[in-house]
């Protein structure tokens, strides 16, 4: 006899596939199956088991074998799966398979387990941390931020109110934006609660990775330390969502399901009744908005714990400058290293020089599948892409012209640490980019050194800028703090605002006198002023003032369509029709942007355009456009990618 299972696949295809099961196969949903498809076996989720046959008119097929021995997901997670597929315009497969063991990888390098880096063990709390706990506990609000400068002790405020919640018998989710943090939360967790805790991230294999989802679906791991994916984690009768860091790009997938955890964070706590608090130095001005607004409660946390104080902040004019380190910043790491105090050295660009021209005839030498230039990495003697690794053997002479007059301009990381090793010869400098931490265990091992005061300096992009906590650190020196600013993105001031006021948060964490030099060409840019100052409210201020009259996010919230395609001309041509076909449907909802060559143009070999739908009436618009991009039926070659709520814009 037979029984019948609907079952999702991870495709762009809105609808569930019917397969045939014997009666006493131990199999429904929540199981992972094999079954045949367009010739192939493919891995899918039962959502349902029924008994009558439905109608149909084709021969429904037998599975080819259930994967697994207990179920992975229940209606929980398949209503969860349901919704972020609504919200962010694709497949109820694509969506729940990215949920679980084995589905999408962010992108990740390697931490190891790091217990040096811990936080300090429990200690007294703080008036001001005190009461933070208290009203995240009993607070009528559901949603809570924690505001407040980077040592100011959020740590601890969301691991008292996790052990109070999970003493009721709840569970707890802990999100850091990536892998480098996790070891910390897991480490500062198992002090406090044991074998409770399990970590979820693309770092482990996929048998790890299940093992570790078994452990929360059944109870045993009730505190959870994730990455973005995280959000997703079948945790039992969930009281407590944490969003460490809040502000950072990597809550926001770049692939299908293109979702952001802030919102799915919110989701699953008014489907269960958790609470969720998020936390950072510097909010997203989304963030800020709700909390000016009281969507959010704000609580702030004015003043560091650690018994250091704000560092001092001066900002060095590079035009006046001739070499990439000015005169004032290698005094400071001379007088830093004199005292027995270490340095970090932050420049948000890798490789040895970012790109190659030729002053004879003005020739660039870019990617040939990408829109951008490529940058030559000394230490491997290759010019590399970032977008898509495309790499080739430097160059001497001009392809276009045949010229001899050619260089490389701009600098990365690399010609940095050969620079500071050059002024410096009897300092111990380590660089940790991705470069370098992607070889298994040197993250872990240049940490580790650091932390023991084996370097004197410590060089490196963004993987020094977050979350880590170095007692000895008295100076920070930003190399250039204006590389993000030309970007053609409205939330650029934002985060160049926001990596100073964090990197600069790694000095003088436990020492009175810490001190922060800003190198940069736009000193009178408004961001960096008020990055300098701390000047948090100020700037936010402006910057909403700024947005409300562009009518920007969170003024008016964003639809991204990007079209991309191997021929331009069809690409372009594909842009044109959707738009004109697009906008007699939301004449009056919304303003249709473009359609326009994305800033990044061609990435992989793919010509890019895109189309910016703005609009301040977001539950209208929302059924109407998914529904159109549902029937719309693009020219062959030619792919879609939709982004509701885009946080990146090239």
């Amino acid at each position: 006899m037979l029984e019948y299972l609907d079952i999702l696949f991870n495709l762009p295809v809105k609808k569930h596939f019917t397969y045939a099961v014997e009666a006493g196969t131990v199999c429904g949903p929540g199981y992972r199956v094999l079954a045949p498809l367009r010739n192939k076996d493919l891995r899918g989720m039962v959502v349902r088991r029924y008994q009558s046959r439905p109608q149909s008119g084709y021969d429904i097929k037998p599975i080819t074998r259930v994967l697994d021995d207990q179920p992975l997901f229940d209606e929980t997670l398949i209503e969860l799966a349901e919704w972020t597929a609504k919200m962010y315009m694709c497949s109820p497969g694509e969506a729940l398979s990215a949920m679980l063991p084995g589905g999408r990888r962010e992108t990740f390098f390697d931490a190891g387990e790091e217990d040096s880096l811990d936080e300090p063990e429990e200690f007294q709390l703080a008036p001001q941390q005190t009461e933070a706990v208290k009203m995240i506990l009993q607070d009528e609000h559901d949603f809570f931020y924690l505001y407040g400068v980077t040592g100011s002790g959020k740590t601890e405020v969301y691991l008292r109110a996790a052990e109070t919640l999970m003493r009721e018998g709840k569970g707890v989710l802990y999100l850091v934006p990536e892998i480098s943090l996790t070891h910390q939360a897991v480490a500062a967790a198992a002090r406090r609660f044991g074998d409770n805790v399990a970590v979820l991230h693309s770092g482990l294999t996929p048998s790890q990775r299940l093992k570790e989802w078994k452990r929360i679906q059944g109870g045993e791991a009730r505190f959870v330390v994730g990455v973005r994916s995280g959000v997703f984690a079948p945790i039992q009768d969930i009281g407590l969502i944490i969003i460490d860091e809040e502000h950072e790009g990597s809550y926001k997938s770049g692939r299908t399901p293109r979702y952001h955890a802030r919102q799915v964070a919110m989701k699953r706590c008014t489907q269960s009744g958790a609470r969720l608090v998020m936390g950072s130095a510097t909010p997203s001005v989304e963030a800020y908005h709700l909390m000016s607004t009281g969507r959010i409660k704000g609580i702030h946390l004015p003043e560091r714990l650690s018994g250091g104080s704000m560092p001092s902040v001066e900002v060095v004019d590079m035009k006046r400058e001739k070499n990439v380190l000015s005169r004032k910043l290698e005094a400071e790491i001379k007088q830093a290293v004199k005292e027995g105090h270490q340095a970090i050295l932050f420049l948000n660009r890798r490789g040895f020089s970012y790109y190659f021209n030729c002053k004879s005839c003005g020739f660039e030498m870019t990617c040939s599948h990408c829109s951008v230039s490529l940058t030559y990495h000394k230490s491997r003697n290759k010019m590399i892409c970032h977008y898509c690794g495309f790499s080739t053997p430097p160059v001497e002479v001009c392809p276009e012209c045949g010229s001899l007059d050619v260089g490389y301009a701009g600098f990365g990381t690399e010609k940095i640490e050969e620079h500071i090793q050059t002024i410096f010869p009897h300092l111990t400098v380590k660089r940790l980019d991705t470069d370098t931490a992607g070889r298994k265990g040197v993250t872990k091992d240049i940490l580790s050194s650091f932390k023991k005061g084996e370097i004197d300096i410590l060089l490196g992009t963004q993987m020094v800028a977050k979350g880590l906590n170095f007692p000895n650190v008295k100076l920070v020196g930003i190399i250039l703090a204006d590389t993000g600013l030309q970007l053609p993105d409205f939330r650029a001031a934002e985060r160049t605002f926001s990596l100073i006021v964090q990197v600069s948060g790694r000095a003088g964490r436990f020492l009175p006198d810490g001190k922060v030099i800003v190198q940069t060409f736009r000193p009178e840019n408004e961001a960096i002023r008020y990055a300098v100052t701390r000047d948090v409210e100020k700037f936010f201020d402006r910057e909403l003032d700024i947005r409300q009259a562009l009518q920007f996010p969170p003024y008016s919230r964003l639809f991204r369509i990007v079209f991309r395609g191997r021929l331009k001309e069809v690409v372009q041509k594909e842009a044109a029709t959707f738009s004109s076909l697009l906008r007699p449907h939301i004449e009056g909802k919304a303003v249709l942007l473009g359609p326009a060559e994305c800033p990044l143009s061609m990435v992989s070999g793919n010509y890019r355009s895109q189309v910016i739908i703005r609009t301040t009436e977001f539950p209208r618009l929302h059924p109407i456009l998914s529904g159109y991009i549902q029937d719309y039926e693009a020219d062959r070659g030619v792919h879609l990618e939709v982004d509701v709520d885009p946080v990146n814009l090239l």
